[in-house]
């Protein structure tokens, strides 16, 4: 049997260990018990953050964005859509870069919105510009 993976819960961060092959049984969370994939991206300050991509080992798909943003608004739905085709295979989340001015600048954001792709806490790949829904699930799905 394949080591488990560890997926942070969406709802109340508890780490969890999952086997690979129960992620498409809709896993639940150890603690809080609420499900571990519900098809929406996870809203993500500077502490959530550090928790959900340095711990999980699934790629996590991050939509650096502001709310005073025009194409970051009107690319919301397509990646809110593209959540629900790419889990379990991939958590999205969203990290206000007006709020959480410390990982846009550790991270050098400079435009948005900005797509990173992070792996165990580790850059991957990043997109800047936004993308429909299509063309963003075809982006990230050779680091799934």
């Amino acid at each position: 049997m394949a080591d488990p993976l560890h997926l942070v819960c969406p709802h109340c961060d508890a780490v969890n260990r999952v086997p690979a092959a129960k992620l498409a049984q809709g896993p639940s969370c150890g603690k809080c018990h609420r499900p571990l994939f519900d098809g929406h991206p996870v809203a993500l300050d500077e502490a959530r953050f550090e928790r959900h991509v340095g711990r999980s080992d699934l790629p996590v798909l991050v939509d650096f964005w502001a709310p005073w943003c025009g194409p970051c608004r009107m690319m919301a739905p397509a990646f809110e859509a593209a959540a629900a085709r790419l889990e379990p295979h991939a958590r999205l989340a969203k990290l206000n870069t007006e709020e959480a001015q410390g990982i846009a600048m550790r991270y050098g954001i400079r435009s948005i919105p900005t797509l990173a792709v992070f792996r165990a806490g580790r850059e991957l790949a990043r997109q800047a510009g936004a993308m429909d829904t299509a063309r963003l699930v075809d982006w990230v799905r050779p680091y799934l």
